[in-house]
């Protein structure tokens, strides 16, 4: 049995949309966790969503975004920035070294309001699920950037992706 080392600026990496993603640790060496490093572009938001059966990790390495993850008591269904929980929580303000975990069934977003990239160290469990969705929607924005939201949240759907806001990127 062998571990698995990734050296500084290696990895497999793929894009969708305005998010840069190098996977570290796929589902061909974890049957527990997909881990990968994203870049997220000024003026993405991957709009509010849940899973029922993925967990989430994401640590801020560099820049800052704007992330929730919690039962809004009211969800308007346009934008989450603005939602808040039964006992108070909203959206906070997420710089490096912050680290934010989703379970499943918890709805959750993240977007990039600041004028750089922001950069996070990412997990999703169980692999490799998230993975195989990374890549359908890199591939589907590669060959149709237009692609519509219906296509896009029927995508997102079949990778258990349940959208409550639409996922904005900049064009």
């Amino acid at each position: 049995m062998t571990g698995l080392f990734v050296p500084p600026g290696q990895g497999d990496d793929t894009s969708a949309a305005a998010l840069q993603i190098t996977f570290k640790v796929t589902g061909d060496r974890s049957r527990h966790t997909t881990v990968y490093e994203t870049v997220v572009a000024p003026g993405f938001d991957v709009g509010a969503h849940l899973h029922h059966n993925l967990e989430e990790c994401f640590y801020i390495l560099d820049g800052e975004i704007e992330v929730f993850a919690f039962d809004p008591v009211e969800a308007d269904g346009q934008h989450w920035s603005g939602w808040e929980s039964a006992d108070g929580r909203r959206p906070v303000r997420a710089g490096a070294g912050s680290c934010v975990f989703v379970p499943p069934g918890c709805p959750h977003a993240f977007r990039n309001n600041a004028d750089t990239p922001a950069r996070l160290f990412q997990t999703a469990s169980p692999a490799p699920f998230h993975e195989l969705y990374l890549k359908a929607m890199s591939e589907a924005l590669a060959t149709n950037p237009n692609i519509s939201p219906e296509e896009l949240a029927r995508l997102r759907e079949a990778h258990d992706i349940h959208q409550l806001t639409p996922l904005k990127y900049p064009g």
